[in-house]
C-alpha cells in the first residue's frame, strides 16, 4: 500500500505544473465564483452609444464634428478626461478631424489602438526597470494607429483583451510589449494620463514580472506576464441623452448592435470600452486579485500535506476515522482557499480538494479490499476450529485478532490416540480414516463447547489453544472442562466403535498453561495461525507422559492453580528441555 502513495501523487500533481485543459478550466471557474466582488472606486464613468443615438444621428460612425461637440458637452458637464475607445485610423470625411483635435486637447484624452498583427507599432513608453534583465510580457503583432492630427493632441492605448484557455477575458496586461519597449494598455494608459506621470516602473524577479507602478499610485500586483486579473466592478453607465459625468473620467463606446465586437467575460458580453473600464477600475482597488509568485508552492504543499494525512489516517486509524478526518480536511482546505482568494490571493485548491477525493476514494478501496481478504483469511482460517460466531466476532473486528503475532498467556492442549500407529497398520486404510474423523470430530466439538480453538490436527494427534485468538476468561478451567468431556466423548465413542467390531481406542491429553508467541507464522506464500514457546512444549510432553503414568490426562501446576478444581497430585515427572521434574496432576 505504501508503494502506491507516491506514484499516485506524482500523478496528481501533474496538473499543477501543467496547463491540463479541464483542470485549467475548472481552476479558472472557481476563481471567477469566489473572488470577492468590488466596490466601483467612483472615479469612471462608462458613456455608450446606443442603438437609439446611432438611429438619430443617421447612423454610423458620426461626422467627427459630432465627437468634437461630445467631448465639448461632457467637459462641460465636469468629465475630468475622455477615453475614445475608437480607431480613427483614416480621414474623417467631413473634415472634421481639426475640430476633435483641438477638442481633444481640452483634457486628459485618450485613443485607442487595436491590434491587427500588421507589425506597425507605436511609439513605446518610458519605462524604468527594476531587477535583473528586460522582463518579458505580452508581445504585440502590430496595431492600427489613429491619425497624426487627432495623436498630437491624445495619447494612445492598445484596447488589448487577451482571452484565457476557455475563451473568457480575465487577465489583461498592463503593458504589452514591441519589438522597441513597452506599449500601455488602453486601461492603463487613462491611469497614467490622469496623474501626469511620464514613465512606468516594472519590478521583476527570477520568475517575471512582479509588479507595475505607474507614478502617483500604488505598485499593482500582477503575474508573471504583467497581467492584471480584473475586478468586474459595476462601474456606473450614462449615455448621450443623459451624461451623467460630473467628477469622473469618461471610457466612451458603442454598443449600437453589430458595430463594435463584443467580447466573452465571466460577467457576460462585453464591448472593448467596458472592458478597459474595468481595467482601469482594477488598478485602483485596494487587494485587488493577483495570482502570486508562490502560488504553485502552496498548491504543492496543500496538496502533498493533505493528501498524505488523509491517506496515513485512512490505512492506520480505521476507515470511520479517516473518512471524519477527510471530511475536517476537505473542508479546512475549502474554507482556506476560499479565505486566500476572498484577500486577493488567487491560489488554487480546486485541484487538492479533487486530489483529496481521489486518495481518499484509492484509500478507501484499498482498505476495503484489503478488510475483504482479512476476513476470508480469518475465515479460512479458522471456521473449522473455532465456533461460528467466535468466526464472527473475529470478521467483525479484526483488530481482537493480532495476525502479525502477539506474546500472551494462554492454555495449551495436546491430545494423542493411543497405540493408533500399531492399530492403524492392522486395519484397511478406509477403516482407519473412518475412525480418525471421528475421533477428531468428538474432540473438536468439545473444544468448541469451550470456547477453544483446534490449531492443528498431526496425524492422530490435535493441538488446542485457550484464550487465542480470542480472549477467553477462566481459560485454564475451560481446557480442563474441555479434556473432560473429550475423555467421555472417546469412551462413548469407543463402545460404538466396538459395536461394528472396530478396535478399541483410548486417549491421552496433556495441559499447560503459560506464556507464548501467537500469531501467523510461516513463509511468505504458506502460513498458519499458530503458537511456539515453551508453554506449549510443556503441554506436548505431559501429553507423551500420560502412557508412562498410566492416566488420561496430565496438568500442569500452573494450570492446576488456575482451574480451581480439586486436583489429585501426582508424582513429578522429568520433560525434555526441563532440568528440574515438573509437578503434576490428574483428574479424579
Amino acid at each position: 500500500m505504501k508503494k502506491i502513495i507516491l506514484p499516485l501523487l506524482l500523478i496528481l500533481l501533474i496538473p499543477v505544473f501543467f496547463n491540463i485543459f479541464f483542470i485549467e478550466i475548472l481552476k479558472l471557474k472557481t476563481f471567477d465564483l469566489t473572488v470577492k466582488k468590488q466596490e466601483p472606486s467612483g472615479n469612471f464613468v462608462i458613456l455608450n452609444i446606443t442603438e437609439k443615438n446611432v438611429t438619430d444621428r443617421g447612423g454610423y460612425p458620426f461626422p467627427r464634428q459630432d465627437y468634437a461637440d461630445i467631448h465639448v458637452e461632457l467637459l462641460n458637464k465636469g468629465a475630468l478626461g475622455v477615453g475614445w475607445v475608437f480607431s480613427f485610423s483614416e480621414k474623417d470625411r467631413f473634415n472634421g478631424d481639426e475640430k476633435f483635435s483641438k477638442a481633444l486637447a481640452l483634457s486628459p484624452s485618450i485613443l485607442a489602438m487595436f491590434e491587427n498583427n500588421s507589425g506597425n507599432f507605436p511609439k513605446t513608453s518610458g519605462t524604468v526597470y527594476l531587477g535583473d534583465g528586460i522582463p518579458q510580457s505580452i508581445k504585440s503583432k502590430g496595431v492600427v494607429e489613429n491619425i497624426s492630427i487627432l495623436k498630437q493632441n491624445a495619447n494612445q492605448g492598445i484596447a488589448i483583451a487577451p482571452t484565457d484557455i476557455d475563451n473568457l477575458v480575465r487577465r489583461i496586461p498592463l503593458l504589452v510589449q514591441t519589438p522597441d519597449g513597452f506599449v500601455s494598455a488602453f486601461g492603463t494608459e487613462v491611469l497614467k494620463s490622469l496623474t501626469g506621470a511620464k514613465t512606468y516602473i516594472i519590478k521583476s524577479n527570477q520568475n517575471g514580472i512582479e509588479e507595475i507602478t505607474v507614478q502617483g499610485l500604488p505598485p499593482v500586483k500582477t503575474d508573471r506576464l504583467g497581467r492584471k486579473w480584473i475586478s468586474w466592478v459595476d462601474t456606473p453607465q450614462t449615455n448621450l441623452d443623459e451624461m451623467e459625468v460630473f467628477g469622473k473620467f469618461v471610457f466612451i463606446g458603442v454598443t449600437a448592435n453589430g458595430v463594435m465586437p463584443q467580447i466573452a467575460t465571466p460577467v457576460g458580453l462585453l464591448e472593448p470600452h467596458k472592458i478597459q473600464a474595468a481595467l482601469s477600475e482594477s488598478l485602483l482597488i485596494q487587494n485587488s486579485p493577483y495570482i502570486p509568485d508562490w502560488s504553485k508552492l502552496a498548491e504543492t504543499t496543500i496538496l502533498v500535506i493533505s493528501c498524505l494525512a488523509i491517506w496515513f489516517v485512512l490505512f492506520y486509524l480505521g476507515i470511520t476515522t479517516g473518512i471524519l478526518f477527510t471530511s475536517v480536511i476537505f473542508f479546512a482546505t475549502a474554507i482556506s482557499g476560499f479565505f486566500l482568494i476572498q484577500k486577493g490571493l488567487l491560489v488554487d485548491v480546486t485541484w487538492s480538494l479533487i486530489s483529496q477525493f481521489i486518495v481518499a476514494a484509492v484509500a478507501f478501496y484499498l482498505r476495503f479490499r484489503e478488510q475483504f481478504k482479512l476476513r476470508l483469511q480469518i475465515k479460512k482460517q479458522f471456521e473449522h476450529y473455532l465456533d461460528p460466531k467466535q468466526v464472527k466476532r473475529l470478521q467483525d473486528n479484526p483488530s481482537l485478532l493480532k495476525l502479525g503475532g502477539e506474546t500472551r498467556t494462554a492454555t495449551f492442549l495436546f491430545t494423542d490416540v493411543r497405540g493408533f500407529t500399531a492399530m492403524s497398520e492392522k486395519l484397511k486404510p478406509e477403516d482407519v480414516t473412518y475412525i480418525m474423523n471421528k475421533v477428531l470430530t468428538a474432540q473438536q466439538k468439545a473444544v468448541q463447547n469451550h470456547g477453544g480453538m483446534v490449531d492443528k490436527y498431526i496425524g492422530d494427534a490435535m493441538m488446542a489453544i485457550f484464550n487465542a485468538p480470542l480472549d477467553l476468561k477462566d481459560h485454564a478451567k475451560a481446557s480442563v472442562d474441555c479434556a473432560l468431556e473429550i475423555i467421555e466423548n472417546i469412551k462413548e465413542l469407543a463402545t460404538e466403535l466396538q459395536l461394528e467390531r472396530l478396535p478399541k481406542i483410548a486417549i491421552g491429553i496433556g495441559i499447560n498453561t503459560g506464556p507464548a508467541a501467537i500469531g501467523n507464522m510461516g513463509s511468505e506464500t504458506r502460513f498458519d495461525y499458530t503458537a511456539i514457546g515453551d508453554a506449549v512444549n510443556v503441554a506436548a510432553r505431559l501429553e507423551s507422559a500420560t502412557k508412562e503414568r498410566k492416566v488420561d490426562l496430565l496438568i500442569s501446576e500452573t494450570t492446576e492453580s488456575l482451574c480451581g478444581y480439586n486436583l489429585k497430585e501426582l508424582e513429578p515427572v522429568s520433560v525434555k528441555g526441563k532440568v528440574f521434574p515438573l509437578k503434576i496432576y490428574t483428574y479424579e
